[in-house]
Parts: C-alpha cells; sequence; structure tokens
C-alpha cells in the first residue's frame, strides 16, 4: 500500500519527466544534425549543455522520486555545494574560519527542520537566530578590520544557498494541496522545470536574436530579445505543465510570469558577484555550465518566491 501511495503521488511527476526527457532526445537528435549541416561554435556549445542536462535530470528525477529522508539529504547537499562555491571566491580572513564553520553547520540543521516539518523554525533559524549569532561569534574573533564585510558576505550567502535553496526541500515534504491532485512533488518539477527552461531559453533566443544588451557591465550575453524571448516561452511552457499544479489558466501564466523574471533576476545578481569577485564561473563542476551555482543561482530568487505564494495561496 506504501509503494502504491507512493506511485499516486508521483504519477503527474513521472508523465511531466517523461516529456521532459522525450524533448532532450529531440534536442539531441536536432543539435547533432544541426552541427553536421552548419558546424559552429554556437552548436557545439548548446551540445555540450545538452549532455550536461542528460546529467542533472537524471540525477533530480532519481532525487524527488526516493524516500524523502534521500531526497531532503540531496537538497541539503545542493546546497553545502553551493555555499563551499561561493565562500572558495571569496576573499577571507582568518578570522573569519569560525564563523564560516558555523555557517556550514546550519546547512544541516536548516534541513533538519525541513525533515520535521517544522516551519516556524524554518522560516525563522536563518533570518533571526543565525543573523544574530554569526556577527557576535566574528566579534569574539577580535578582528574589527573587515568586520563589516566578512559579516555581511556571510549572512548574504547562507540566506540565498541554505535558506533561500532550503525552500525546494520544503516544498517537497508539502503535502497535497486541498482540492487539487498536485502535492509537493509535483509542485517541486514544475518550480525547477520552468526556472531552468527559462534559463535555457533566454539564452537560445539570445544567442539567436539577440543584439540590445540590458546589462552589458554585469553580463554581457543577457539582451531584451533573451529576456523577453525566454519570458513568453516561459508563459507557454506554464500552461503546458500545469497539470501539476493547482493553478488554472491565469494563475499558470502569473506564476510563469513570476518565475521567469525572478529567474532573470537570481541570474544576474550571482553574475555581479562573480564580476565583484573576478571570475568566470563559480567552479567547473558541470561541463559547459561552470559549478553547481551557475546552475543553481536562479533557483536562489525563485524557490523562495514560489513556495510563499502557493503556501500562501493554495494551503489553509
Amino acid at each position: 500500500m506504501a509503494l502504491l501511495h507512493r506511485f499516486q503521488e508521483l504519477s503527474a511527476t513521472y508523465q511531466a519527466g517523461g516529456i521532459v526527457l522525450g524533448l532532450l532526445v529531440f534536442a539531441t537528435i536536432l543539435v547533432a544534425s544541426l552541427q553536421k549541416i552548419k558546424p559552429g561554435a554556437i552548436w557545439t556549445e548548446v551540445g555540450q549543455r545538452i549532455k550536461s542536462w542528460w546529467m542533472m535530470v537524471a540525477v533530480f528525477l532519481a532525487a524527488i522520486a526516493l524516500n524523502r529522508t534521500v531526497s531532503i539529504i540531496f537538497f541539503a547537499c545542493l546546497s553545502f555545494w553551493a555555499l563551499k562555491e561561493y565562500v572558495t571566491i571569496l576573499d577571507t580572513r582568518r578570522a573569519d574560519h569560525r564563523a564560516l564553520f558555523w555557517a556550514f553547520l546550519t546547512i544541516p540543521i536548516q534541513y533538519y527542520w525541513v525533515g520535521i516539518q517544522w516551519y516556524g523554525m524554518f522560516i525563522i533559524f536563518i533570518p533571526v537566530y543565525m543573523f544574530l549569532f554569526l556577527p557576535m561569534r566574528l566579534v569574539m574573533a577580535q578582528a574589527p578590520a573587515g568586520f563589516l564585510s566578512s559579516s555581511s558576505k556571510v549572512q548574504w550567502g547562507l540566506m540565498a544557498f541554505v535558506f533561500g535553496l532550503s525552500h525546494m526541500a520544503y516544498l517537497l515534504v508539502m503535502p497535497h494541496v486541498p482540492g487539487s491532485s498536485a502535492n509537493g512533488q509535483s509542485l517541486l518539477f514544475f518550480l525547477v522545470l520552468l526556472t531552468e527552461l527559462n534559463d535555457i531559453f533566454q539564452y537560445i533566443w539570445g544567442k539567436t536574436l539577440g543584439k540590445r544588451k540590458i546589462l552589458p557591465t554585469i553580463s554581457p550575453k543577457k539582451t531584451w530579445e533573451g529576456f523577453l524571448g525566454g519570458l513568453w516561452t516561459t508563459l507557454v511552457i506554464g500552461l503546458v505543465f500545469r497539470f501539476l499544479t493547482p493553478f488554472d489558466a491565469p494563475a499558470a501564466i502569473g506564476m510563469a510570469f513570476v518565475i521567469a523574471v525572478a529567474g532573470f533576476s537570481g541570474d544576474v545578481v550571482m553574475s555581479a558577484v562573480k564580476r565583484d569577485a573576478g571570475v568566470k564561473d563559480f567552479g567547473a563542476l558541470i561541463p559547459g555550465h561552470g559549478g553547481m551555482l551557475d546552475r543553481v543561482d536562479s533557483l536562489c530568487y525563485t524557490a523562495p518566491l514560489f513556495f510563499h505564494i502557493v503556501r500562501y495561496f493554495y494551503y489553509p
């Protein structure tokens, strides 16, 4: 019975996963054909990204299909790796090391609140308790020079890469939406799918039609054509995959709009971080995509917004 219930919970997600895998097969064949017909750097780069997407889709589907404890651990590892890549590019002081230790220790504690579904502690642990504790830990190092810079960097990293991303894990453990077949798994799939496809289509539209740059000193490859093309494509995808959600058509369009704009915002904010640190990518973990943080940067913005909108309007 437990296995049957688990299958019923994931059935819509599996359907969506099947569609995504079908699209990946189609994209793989199409790009391979275009590389033969008209060789060029753009198709080589797109082909490399598609190969990476095969790996990422497989890992993500496996993570949400397994039992919830394993899934939560997966997202905790995601936060750990993102925070690690972020800290790696920072210019830290010796006095910051113990505060950074406590910052990383925050990860299992935050995801423990997710595991026991203690929403009250989940929502205030980092923004309140760690916000107050970490500066005091830095003060105890008795190194006032650079204190404000270090405190700000550590706090910002915790909010973005632990608190922000942990909303995906909490979304995963949410029950069925009252009066709907949608549940936490299907809502999470909808969020990640639209966030990542918005990023992909902004890239594709920008590469093919992009001329007018939006923020040339922050992200030179971002164009109005890419942003608007990605936005409209994401709206259509939101309508196609709204069977994963409790949304009617206007709500699906509205949520897709929020995800597209928030995803773009997260992307360019992380680009500013990289510009400030003087690096091109946060790492080289994923071929064609840079580091893990380069892949989840948009989710740092879309996950909390999506979670709180859904929780406010669809859960009593």
